[in-house]
Order: C-alpha cells, then structure tokens, then sequence
C-alpha cells in the first residue's frame, strides 16, 4: 500500500510511481470533444458577395542616374554626354508618364559651376524629381 501504515517498524520509501489515469481520463474527454466539435469547423455559409474593381496600380517610375566626374564630365546611366545630349535626354524623360527620378551624382572636387548648369537643365525642360546621391563618411576603426 503506498499510505504510511500503523506499523513504525517499517520504514517504507516515498512513493516513486507517477498515476496517469487522471491525465489519461482528461485526455479522453479532449479527444471527445474535438471528434464532436470538428465537422462543424468545416461548415461554411454561402454568400454571395459584390465584386469590386479598382484602378491598376500605378506604373514604378525608373531611375536615371546622372553623374559627374571630377574634371566635370557629365554621365547618362554610366555613358558620357555632352551638355547638348543632356537637354535632348532630360526633355525626353520629362515627358514619360510617370517621370522618371534623376539622381545626381557629383565627385567632391566636381566644379559647382557644371552641377548648376545640370541642375538648370533638369528645371528648364521640366524635370521635377531630382535627387542627390551622396555617400556615408566612413568611420575609422581603431
């Protein structure tokens, strides 16, 4: 018997032995309930629901990467153009639908003459998104 005893001769062990009737008797009556409960998850309610439509989404405008070196040699998606190519180019581009975004790229010893005059033919032929690229000091590891 796993109770103390009257008998104080006997020095019994604690009992070792885990009862797995309580956790059993439980997990039967789980089991029931999802056999009973289950069919009715796959129960589904017909409607008959409005359609809708909308608008296609609006068109990812591309990217034109202008950059300028330093001897201010000027840069059309890495090929060289003159300032002539340049206003052709960007009154172009003005004209796509959506326009596209200019991202100008200068070298530090870049005159700020000839990034004035780029920035003055993007306005004059009607370029609206330009954009400066610049890039992240650095940090020294010691």
């Amino acid at each position: 018997m796993s109770f103390g005893g009257f008998n104080d001769n006997q020095h019994s062990a604690p009992m070792a032995d885990i009862n797995v009737t309580p956790m059993v008797d439980v997990m039967l009556v789980l089991l029931v309930i999802f056999i009973i409960t289950a069919p009715l998850f796959t129960h589904a309610i017909k409607l008959d629901l409005p359609s809708a439509q909308s608008a296609p989404a609006p068109a990812e405008p591309t990217t034109i990467s202008l950059s300028i070196n330093g001897e201010g040699a000027i840069f059309w998606n890495n090929d060289p153009v003159s300032q002539d190519e340049l206003t052709a180019k960007l009154a172009i581009a003005a004209k796509q639908q959506p326009q596209p975004q200019v991202q100008l790229r200068a070298d530090k010893g870049t005159r700020y003459e000839v990034i004035a005059q780029v920035m003055a033919a993007a306005q004059t032929n009607g370029v609206t998104k330009l954009g400066f690229v610049t890039e992240a000091p650095q940090s020294s590891k010691k």
